[in-house]
């Protein structure tokens, strides 16, 4: 399976990373090591996580208190929002129907 992300979800991951990076040395790594066993369980398992929408589901990590917020396209896994869980949990629905090359 492909993945892709929106532009805004790579700036949110991004973001976080840098984030975690200033609080402590190697902690941006770690996230996004996080990240990358998420995507993995995602890939996987695609149907296995709570839906959000008719086509959008999320994937919680493990360490962190962020989610994947992802859509199944054919056989692309799109990354519609890396989210903090605890800021703005519906700032992804307006992405949903963006394409993820188009910028934001």
């Amino acid at each position: 399976m492909t993945i892709a992300f929106l532009r805004m979800a790579t700036v949110e991951l991004e973001d976080a990373v840098a984030y975690y990076n200033q609080q402590s040395e190697g902690l941006g790594y770690q996230f996004a090591v996080e990240v990358q066993k998420t995507l993995q369980r995602i890939a996987e398992f695609p149907e296995a996580w709570p839906a959000l929408s008719e086509r959008t589901r999320r994937c919680r990590l493990r360490r962190f208190p962020y989610g994947v917020i992802y859509r199944v396209i054919e056989d692309t896994l799109l990354v519609v929002a890396v989210m903090h869980l605890h800021r703005h949990p519906d700032a992804w629905r307006s992405r949903v129907f963006q394409h993820p090359d188009d910028p934001q």
